[in-house]
């Protein structure tokens, strides 16, 4: 005769990675539909518009995680989109012009752009190109909520897409890569506690940003952008000898 033991066990849920989606602003159709069939048949998701109020559409609706910018676009100066979309996220951008000047490349570089490159330009180098940005930014490549948009909590807002932080009153709140990636895995599972481990392995925090720093020393940090008293925390608490828990109610934005 046997007994049987219930193994009772928490299964953390593990976000499922998506194709990595690039954004294409482009004023040339030619243009677009080329980069749209390249990346395709390479394995990326690609969306292309043909304006700067296009594209903001898209930010707003989907998350992006490279930006493919033409300079010279007929409604709007790609060096103003970039500033501007620097100064809201941290998204890549790869710039594309038909200047050849060395003084535009810099000029590109500086108003936010990750990378460079030159019309008439090969596919495939923007191909290598896109992926060489994306592995400088591993945060991009973590496990995210597949279809997910934001989150929003207590007046707070999280947008996956842009990677914006906003307090109750608008404004934006800067996130480290760390900051960002271990405040995702906390609103994704609130009203759970994470072990040390956990929040590592979930949120990439032993990636070249965040090397040799502690979850201990992240929270920290975080809870001074979240919390109005970070000595009293409300929102990520402790739960001593455990871990860590998101302690409010998180809505989910689709």
């Amino acid at each position: 005769m046997t007994s049987t033991q219930a193994v009772i066990t928490m299964q953390l849920h593990v976000p499922q990675t998506t194709p990595a989606h690039v954004l294409a602003v482009d004023d040339d159709p030619l243009i677009r539909e080329a980069i749209t069939d390249y990346l395709g048949r390479h394995e990326f998701r690609v969306t292309a518009v043909a304006d700067g109020r296009a594209m903001q559409a898209v930010l707003a609706q989907d998350v992006i995680d490279l930006i493919v910018l033409d300079l010279k676009l007929l409604t709007e100066d790609g060096m103003t989109i970039a500033r501007r979309l620097r100064d809201e996220s941290a998204i890549p951008i790869i710039m594309l012009t038909g200047r050849s000047e060395e003084a535009d490349r810099v000029m590109g570089l500086e108003s936010g752009a990750d990378d460079y490159l030159t019309k008439p330009f090969s596919p495939r180098e923007l191909l290598a190109r896109i992926r060489a940005v994306l592995r400088r930014r591993p945060e991009i490549q973590q496990g995210r909520p597949e279809g997910i948009r934001a989150y929003r909590f207590d007046g707070w807002e999280l947008n996956l897409n842009t990677r914006c932080l906003r307090n109750p009153d608008g404004h934006a709140v800067p996130l480290s890569n760390g900051e960002f990636g271990l405040l995702v895995v906390l609103l994704g599972a609130p009203n759970r506690v994470l072990s040390r481990d956990q929040l590592l392995d979930l949120s990439r925090l032993h990636s070249d940003d965040v090397y040799n720093r502690t979850v201990n020393t992240q929270i920290l940090r975080l809870r001074r952008k979240l919390e109005a008293d970070p000595a009293k925390p409300r929102y990520v608490c402790t739960e001593r000898g455990v871990g860590y828990v998101f302690s409010v109610r998180v809505e989910t934005i689709y």
